[in-house]
């Protein structure tokens, strides 16, 4: 060890420092302010002047595409944005829908600390049995029918499907009674009634654990109230899509909706290998399985009897007005629409056009944590052996051992599930080219000199593959799941670990003192609210820095500057420790993916520029066409699936760049240059003069002769005040997505194994997807199952290097 470093322990902040209230100061170049209330909060300002009035400032107005935009400045703390907001392409109707500018001011409420407020009783006794008599006076609104199993085999697609089976056997009595038996045992298999004892006993269960684990669960009381009118809309149930990180949501989720007054939902179970016993107790609790014959059957066959017992099931649920839960992912694969929640959105779309129910309201979900409660990501979930029921009590008991911080639930604005199939309907015919038809002609150069803006749907239906109506099914199935999912997505807040680990991983990779890591703290913090996304942390800065960093300290050496009288923080350099911060930091990636991008499409052409730069080496003497850059961000936004980046997949490509592009100029890495025949119309500087009038050479028609001009724009490269190293940043946070994609097209020209570094497996595959969409890849079926083969243009090593290459240019090592 150096002369002057002294290893640190640990920093551990107490509680009391992440919860005082009522203090206001000065923290390096902006001001800090911590209100009171339920859920005391600190936001920083670059604004220093004490002068400068504590309000906010909202602007609105109508851009090119006449949908209304709001734009919030912060002030000192006293805004925090109300996240969540609906689409206007999709559903502009609900976007005025049970929503309320004031929502965001209520605050916030922990959902695991209860006190006898929230009981009908009072006294001393009380204060100390409250959580119990609390659980004991939640109410079930809603419950599926006790007639439920007649319900389902009187449908009618029971009915047909069972009619069809039985023309085999003869259609005697003996067969007609072996269906109603067979749909019996589907349907127990599915589900099962709900027990209140069992409900009340692990609620409290619940209540003591979720207390232990957590410093906090954050709710916010707008965005509940936004989500309890909705629940009170005539005839029209909620379904709510929720992103998952956690084995530990489906509990977490049913365990706030009982206390909340939201009743006990239907909560989805993916592919979780539990026990019989498991099983069971979960059916009791609300959970719902996908019928055995459908897990194990492929998305292409035809799902039969089970199919048809899932679909008469959910559009039961429909009807009794009972919560449907649906995760859109998988814990091992983020941001990526999973087979099972596209088989449970089918059916619910289904009661919909079917007019099984006049309307369904989709609320997205946004899940986040400090750290994850991932004991049962590593006892087998996937693997052949089953999840027992004490495997998930030896789990809790060994996470009661860690700590996990703080978690937060984030309701987005519920939506007219029938205005979106009309609205997605509607634009169909408008579906762009595939991505083979888009990218290959620019690998092997026989593009035009603009590519296509238009990007078909990555994973809807090929032509042909099903009948009009179950191919349109599956392609508004998958447009709802990504488009839920990106909504989930947006609505997350931004946690206090998350910030830490995208600035050790991406901006101080060796190492930095703890009074800088403050400062940047507190700018990407500030960064952060300015694009609207909220953060899931309150409390003094120091505290939530020490706080982000006990939690991070396996994976940290802390050394202490004795001369300076500071703290030296460095990130290990093991692979365990790079997987876990990357996976931290992936939650900022949502948060600056248009920056980012167009950081990478900087990058690409800086790489193309640098045999003409010379000695060049100041940023302010580099310009950039506008034609070249959106022409390299629209082949970054071809490449990369907008699922993956938290995009709207409802947005045109070309939008997306334009919208890219104005968000380079507002962040400060570009500034427009005027060109010269700009200069003197408003050019105050004195003429000689002319003896024709001035007025005459300017052009006062509707003409578009200034296209042009407009399209020929050109851009500095500058630095932002105040943001030192802002292109660097952005780049090396979107570097582990590329990477993965390099290693991809490098696996392709030379296979080894082991791999140098595994990637996760949201990003393998999006890989796979992609490689597969543009003509890469095939797939060819076998005995053992589909093989993946090279296409004809990359057999060669001639065209997989040029796939290499392509991608290459956009990654910051």
């Amino acid at each position: 060890m150096e002369p002057g470093l002294q290893s640190t322990a640990g920093l551990s902040p107490s509680v009391s420092q992440l919860t005082s209230t009522g203090r206001a100061g000065r923290v390096s170049e902006g001001l800090f302010l911590l209100e009171h209330g339920d859920h005391p909060r600190v936001l920083l300002s670059s604004f220093p002047d004490p002068h400068v009035p504590l309000v906010t400032v909202m602007k609105t107005w109508v851009c090119d595409s006449e949908q209304k935009v709001e734009i919030f400045i912060p002030f000192l703390g006293k805004y925090r944005p109300l996240t969540g907001r609906c689409c206007q392409t999709c559903t502009p109707r609900s976007w005025d829908g049970f929503y309320h500018a004031q929502l965001s001011s209520l605050g916030f409420r922990n959902a695991t600390q209860v006190t006898e407020e929230d009981t009908r009783y009072r006294g001393w006794l009380v204060r100390r049995l409250c959580g119990f008599l609390a659980v004991w006076d939640w109410k079930v609104p809603a419950d599926t029918p006790r007639d439920l199993p007649e319900r389902v085999c009187r449908s009618r697609r029971v009915r047909d499907v069972a009619a069809r089976q039985a023309r085999g056997s003869g259609g005697n009595s003996e067969s007609r009674q072996g269906w109603k038996e067979k749909v019996l045992e589907i349907l127990a298999g599915i589900q099962a009634p709900l027990s209140l004892p069992v409900l009340r006993l692990c609620g409290w269960v619940l209540l003591r654990l979720l207390s232990r684990l957590f410093l906090s669960v954050q709710l916010h009381r707008g965005q509940l109230e936004m989500v309890l009118r909705a629940a009170t809309t005539p005839d029209v149930p909620l379904v709510f899509l929720s992103t998952h990180k956690s084995q530990l949501d489906g509990l977490l989720l049913s365990f706030l909706f009982f206390s909340n007054g939201l009743g006990v939902p239907r909560v989805t179970v993916g592919s979780l290998n539990c026990s019989p016993c498991l099983r069971a107790l979960l059916r009791c609790l609300g959970g719902v399985f996908l019928p055995a014959e459908m897990e194990q059957a492929s998305s292409g066959q035809d799902g039969g009897l089970p199919a048809a017992v899932l679909a008469s099931y959910v559009e039961e649920v429909l009807r009794s007005r009972q919560p449907l839960l649906i995760f859109l992912e998988e814990p091992c694969a983020p941001r990526c629409l999973s087979a099972t929640a596209q088989e449970w959105l089918a059916p619910v779309l289904r009661a919909v056009r079917d007019g099984a129910v006049p309307d369904v309201l989709v609320v997205p979900v946004g899940i986040a944590y400090d750290l994850a409660p991932d004991s049962l990501q590593g006892s087998g979930v996937h693997g052949a052996r089953p999840l027992s029921l004490s495997t998930c009590l030896w789990a809790a008991c060994r996470a009661l051992r860690r700590r996990l911080g703080c978690a937060r639930v984030d309701f987005a604005q519920p939506f007219s599930l029938q205005e979106f199939v009309t609205n997605t309907l509607s634009r169909q015919g408008s579906a762009g080219k595939p991505p083979e038809e888009l990218l290959l002609p620019t690998l092997f150069g026989t593009h035009s000199s603009q590519p296509h803006s238009e990007r078909a749907e990555p994973e809807g239906p090929a032509p042909g593959t099903a009948p009009g109506w179950e191919a349109e099914t599956k392609l508004l199935v998958t447009r709802l799941g990504l488009h839920a999912l990106s909504d989930s997505t947006a609505c997350s807040a931004v946690t206090a670990v998350g910030i830490m680990s995208t600035l050790l991983l991406h901006k101080h990779r060796q190492g930095v003192r703890l009074s800088r890591l403050m400062s940047d703290f507190a700018w990407l913090l500030e960064e952060t609210l300015v694009r609207q996304h909220d953060v899931g942390f309150s409390g003094q800065l120091r505290a939530l820095v020490l706080h982000s960093l006990a939690l991070l300290r396996a994976h940290l050496s802390l050394y202490h500057l004795a001369p300076l009288g500071d703290v030296l923080v460095v990130p290990k350099v093991s692979v365990e420790a790079c997987r876990e911060l990357g996976q931290h930091s992936a939650a900022l990636l949502p948060v600056f993916a248009s920056e980012a991008v167009g950081a990478c499409a900087i990058r690409a052409l800086l790489l193309e520029m640098l045999p003409f730069l010379g000695a060049a080496s100041c940023p302010a003497s580099i310009t950039l066409s506008q034609d070249e850059l959106l022409h390299k961000t629209l082949l970054l936004l071809q490449l990369l699936p907008p699922s993956l980046l938290g995009l709207q997949p409802c947005q045109p490509l070309d939008h997306q760049s334009q919208d890219i592009l104005d968000k380079l100029i507002v962040c400060g890495l570009l500034e427009a240059e005027e060109s010269e025949n700009e200069h003197w119309l408003c050019d105050p500087a004195p003429r000689r003069y002319s003896k024709g009038q001035p007025w005459t050479e300017v052009d006062f028609t509707d003409s578009d002769s200034d296209s042009e001009d407009v399209c020929n724009r050109c851009f500095k490269l500058r630095e932002p005040e105040g943001s030192p190293g802002l292109l660097l940043f952005l780049c090396r946070l979107l570097s582990p997505v590329l990477q993965t994609y390099t290693r991809a097209a490098a696996f392709l020209e030379q296979p080894s194994w082991p791999q140098p570094e595994r990637p996760t497996q949201s990003l393998a595959l999006s890989t796979l997807r992609t490689f597969k969409e543009m003509g890469v890849l095939e797939e060819a079926p076998s005995p053992a199952g589909p093989l993946l083969h090279l296409t004809e243009p990359f057999c060669s090593s001639e065209g997989r290097g040029k796939l290499r290459a392509f991608i290459q240019q956009f990654v910051q090592p």
